[in-house]
């Protein structure tokens, strides 16, 4: 099942995409007490009830099939992101594969749609790329093992880590700086739920192109920690709530690792995608 949500910032509606028809569930999901997919959503057995709708037909309205596409995650409680976490990006770095997974956060108001405007934020001068698999909690985790880890998985989304590197790594503090200006974190096209993806989205080959040349080309089969391993390693120190994003690392091709590093400039155009979760095409632009 996938799960989509649309119309203008702040105004999406929740609804899911069945070939391609966009069908709205909020008359759904509104016995349920529930109206977007947010940490309730994933809380309850609304994903079990709607596969059961769509599989009767889903006989709901439809939405309008050229209106705007939000994240498909309403905001979340947290983004926690992966660092080196795949082989050929931490080759191409030169550094060591880690002996655990480097964690660091992400502010969920870089959340937006996966086709909305890239804003190159004031003064940057190092705006850069990083295709991403993320994960969506579907339960409650805190101290899980790694054997029931994927239990807690309520689906998989396509995420464009977008990183601007002076302020991530030249402006002191930590990298939650340089990863959390607006329009960092685009969402989608949609959520995916496991059933439709190999355990733990291994294996998905994933890509991401400026201006029509390929940049990034890989597998998650590269990530030295898997979906499950993650999850297991991020509950030992937070708990994590239904709708958090896991993102999962980025494999080699980043702007930073070129001779000479190149970045994002106002007129570019980034795109990207991982097989069964959809693409994103989006424009760069400077800030107002």
């Amino acid at each position: 099942m996938k799960l989509i949500r649309v119309g203008d910032p702040g105004a999406e509606v929740p609804g899911v995409l069945v070939g391609d028809r966009r069908i709205g569930t909020a008359e759904v999901l509104a016995p349920l007490g529930l109206r977007d997919h947010d940490e309730a959503f994933f809380a309850s057995d609304a994903l079990a009830h709607l596969a059961a709708w769509v599989a009767e037909g889903a006989d709901g309205p439809e939405l309008d099939p050229a209106a705007r596409l939000g994240s498909p995650v309403c905001r979340p409680s947290k983004i926690i992101c992966v660092g080196l976490n795949f082989r050929d990006h931490a080759a191409e770095t030169g550094q060591p594969e880690p002996e655990e997974p480097i964690l660091f956060a992400k502010s969920t108001t870089a959340v937006c749609g996966p086709h909305d405007d890239l804003v190159i934020p004031p003064g940057s001068t190092a705006t850069d790329w990083e295709v991403e698999l993320a994960v969506v909690v579907g339960r409650a985790a805190r101290h899980v093992g790694v054997a029931d880890a994927l239990d807690h998985v309520a689906g998989y989304v396509l995420h464009d880590d977008v990183s601007e590197r002076v302020h991530q790594m030249a402006r002191g503090g930590q990298w939650i700086k340089g990863k959390s200006h607006d329009t960092f974190a685009p969402l989608g096209p949609h959520l995916v739920t496991p059933e439709e993806l190999p355990p733990g989205g291994a294996d998905l080959d994933m890509w991401l192109s400026v201006n029509g040349t390929t940049r990034q080309r890989s597998s998650t089969s590269q990530m030295i920690f898997g979906v499950a391993e993650l999850l297991a390693h991020i509950s030992e120190f937070m708990t994590l709530l239904p709708g958090d994003v896991i993102s999962t690392g980025t494999p080699a091709g980043v702007g930073l690792s070129l001779d000479p590093p190149a970045y994002l400039q106002p007129g570019d155009v980034v795109e990207l995608g991982i097989d069964g979760l959809g693409s994103q095409r989006r424009r760069v632009v400077a800030a107002p």
